[in-house]
């Protein structure tokens, strides 16, 4: 059967709005397990085709905190055997073992392994994140076998082929918990639906899930490489991961900072504000232009303690807010927030190119920012 006619009356290879995004938040810090996130993800089936479903999990390793956890997949067994050598050079080994699975409803499983490590070959003033993401980058352009999918603390990607809800039954992830969960159901219009290219993308801590296409991919990935970055998985959204670890971490930009140079302000918008304000956003355009998203999209962003969601300055793609007591819910749409949490306090809708930010250790609504709340 036509893979693309299963959830398409229409038989148009090309479904503008699907793929489905789903992030939730304690902001105090609580951890809980998978079964709300993967319930919400699986009432937006029919925004995906089976061809990706993953999940980003933070505060899942507390017995591993202060170690890197590398999550790799590997399609050949050399591959594992080289990889594991160079790790062993570049790192201290914690602890290794295959990612617990089960037989699920996914195509072709690779082997995932994941290693609890830490640099021993850290230059003199090099920061061992970078020195990570160094590694990373090599791992995964070295042998086009294995791939380093998840590099951060304490937190962890799972993903794969096939719906968000099979890959979440594939890597047993009832048996985790964490403080915050994204959630993704991809429907691939034009890259390849595979393992590494599911979503989320992730270096170290940071991880985003896209509903949408980045259609500046070749300029953002040109200004990246220039940094070290190299995209391997095939996947525009790739890119934006990097973006962020760029901007944030190693720039030392804010997450709002950042929002204003991947979905810029129109310049006819620009023109209207004060001197000052002008000012900082035509310097940021002109600075940061390599790294303005084209095209349409909504994305939920997560790192420590921290999630946010985000769409296209105009707003091509969907993103719905709520919270209930001290939870932060994303999505691509209200019903899944309304399924695990039938009474929320607040439900809203976030102005094109304006975050909507969860942070750790907030008690009050006061943490979740927007500059326009519209009850739903």
């Amino acid at each position: 059967m036509n893979i693309w006619h299963c959830n398409n009356p229409y038989g148009d290879p090309k479904i503008i709005d699907a793929c489905s995004l789903f992030g939730m938040m304690d902001v105090s810090g609580k951890r809980f397990n998978s079964e709300d996130p993967v319930k919400a993800i699986a009432n937006m089936h029919d925004r995906g085709n089976g061809l990706g479903g993953g999940f980003a999990v933070y505060g899942l390793y507390p017995e591993f905190e202060d170690d890197y956890a590398l999550h790799i997949m590997y399609t050949d067994a050399d591959a594992k055997k080289k990889v594991e050598t160079q790790l062993n050079q570049w790192f201290d080994i914690i602890r290794n073992e295959e990612v617990p699975s089960r037989e699920a409803d996914v195509r072709d499983p690779p082997l995932v392994w994941r290693y609890f490590a830490q640099p021993k070959g850290v230059r003199t003033l090099q920061h061992p994140d970078d020195y990570v993401v160094e590694k990373v980058m090599r791992v995964n352009t070295e042998t086009g076998k294995a791939f380093v999918f998840s590099s951060g603390k304490n937190m962890a990607v799972f993903k794969g082929v096939g719906y968000p809800e099979d890959v979440a039954d594939f890597f047993m992830l009832e048996e985790y918990e964490g403080y915050l969960w994204t959630c993704h159901g991809r429907f691939p219009t034009n890259t390849p639906g595979w393992w590494g290219g599911a979503h989320p993308f992730n270096i170290l801590d940071w991880t985003v899930v896209h509903n949408g296409e980045i259609s500046s991919y070749g300029t953002n990935r040109r200004y990246l490489e220039m940094f070290g970055y190299k995209c391997t998985m095939q996947t525009d959204t790739e890119v934006l991961a990097y973006t962020f670890d760029l901007l944030t971490r190693k720039q030392r930009l804010s997450i709002e900072t950042v929002s204003n140079i991947v979905a810029p302000r129109l310049w006819s918008k620009i023109d209207t504000l004060n001197e000052r304000e002008r000012e900082l956003y035509t310097t940021l355009r002109e600075i940061y232009g390599s790294l303005l998203m084209n095209g349409p999209f909504s994305i939920v962003v997560a790192r420590h303690g921290e999630m946010f969601g985000l769409t296209d300055r105009i707003k091509l793609r969907p993103l719905v807010a709520g919270v209930k007591g001290t939870v932060l819910y994303l999505s691509s749409e209200e019903s899944p927030m309304r399924l695990v949490s039938p009474k929320l306090d607040k439900c809203w809708t976030p102005r094109g190119g304006e975050p909507v930010v969860g942070r750790l250790g907030a008690t009050k609504m006061d943490a979740i920012l927007t500059k326009e709340v519209a009850v739903c």
